[in-house]
């Protein structure tokens, strides 16, 4: 992967971890909730899971790649088009808020750490924006193995970093967001909009 496609990545990663979605907001509820220690659990969970995500996503994409090279323009193009989809949803979404206090129960970090792996990995919109947006960075003249090693690794320290900032601060997160999460979420969604019609263009 060339370095300026690897910045690239970087920056579509940053975006997705900063937009609304069911590991985020596990993150800065259970950090308002549980404080930041035990969101830790909560956030590892959904690194690995979004780890597994990837590898079938990856693997996926690739085992069809070896048929025809033919079919990575065409995931280019429709992931493309999902993403702009996507951008769409996250515009229009409503800001996200936390749970009340009176209804937090303790929870052991195996819990968290399940809730955050199982919300990485249930969700088919996940697998679905995975498939859409890899594509757009795989070179099938290289190593899939590396480019997985990459991309995964990649993800993973982004996501943890920017979740553990959210639950680090999640009071204050939460108060900004009831004030401004509207348009938050229309910055989110217009980013996605840009990337999805700009990534396949790229040759």
């Amino acid at each position: 992967m060339q370095f300026e496609t690897w910045l690239i990545y970087v920056l579509a990663v940053i975006g997705l971890s900063l937009s609304p979605g069911p590991n985020g907001l596990l993150a800065l509820s259970h950090g308002a909730l549980y404080g930041r220690r035990m969101a830790l659990y909560t956030i590892i969970g959904g690194c690995v899971g979004f780890v597994m995500v990837i590898a079938v996503s990856m693997f996926g994409i690739g085992a069809l790649l070896k048929s025809s090279l033919f079919w990575l323009s065409v995931l280019k193009w429709v992931g493309g088009a999902y993403l702009v989809w996507l951008g769409i949803q996250i515009w229009r979404s409503p800001p996200i808020g936390l749970p009340a206090r009176s209804a937090v129960v303790a929870k052991s970090g195996r819990v968290l750490f399940r809730q955050g792996l199982l919300a990485a990995i249930s969700n088919p919109k996940v697998i679905l924006f995975f498939v859409a947006f890899l594509p757009q960075f795989i070179d099938p003249t290289r190593s899939l193995l590396i480019q997985f090693a990459v991309l995964a690794s990649t993800f993973a320290v982004v996501e943890f970093s920017i979740e553990l900032l959210v639950a680090s601060l999640a009071s204050r997160i939460s108060i900004w967001l009831t004030r401004v999460g509207r348009r938050f979420n229309q910055g989110c969604g217009a980013a996605f909009i840009a990337i999805g019609i700009a990534l396949p263009l790229r040759t």
